[in-house]
């Protein structure tokens, strides 16, 4: 599956944002997709998860939960990051990339392959 992420930028804190990450190649509906995030001298980490399945079953790390919401759209094969309420330590790249792994093991930044380029997301204080 090729990625591309888009729609990072910069935000003042408390500001909003909307990723978006466009799929081709491989059947898109038959991973589960994330976004995982970068920050300067720092690893990588996971931000979001959405399910491959119908019903679309999501998780969030800790430090995004209440303010994230990931959304797929299989049709258009596009999955996407809203951010609210945004804070300075989010800013890092955003990747989104695809897995096939066990739900149970979904925040695991290891399983996740195809990675896209990436897009800068920088809020400021």
């Amino acid at each position: 599956v090729q990625l591309q992420a888009s729609g990072g930028g910069l935000v003042q804190a408390g500001g909003s944002l909307r990723l978006s990450c466009e799929a081709s190649g491989r059947t898109f509906r038959n991973f589960h997709a994330g976004w995982l995030r970068q920050a300067p001298g720092k690893e990588r980490e996971f931000v979001a998860a959405i399910n491959r399945s119908g019903y679309a079953s999501t998780r969030y790390a800790d430090s995004v939960k209440g303010r994230f919401t990931i959304s797929r759209d299989n049709a258009k094969n596009t999955v996407y990051l809203q951010m609210n309420s945004l804070k300075p330590e989010d800013t890092a790249v955003y990747y989104c990339a695809v897995t096939q792994i066990l739900w149970a093991y979904v925040e695991d930044t290891r399983q996740y392959f195809d990675w896209g380029q990436g897009t800068l997301v920088t809020v400021s204080s």
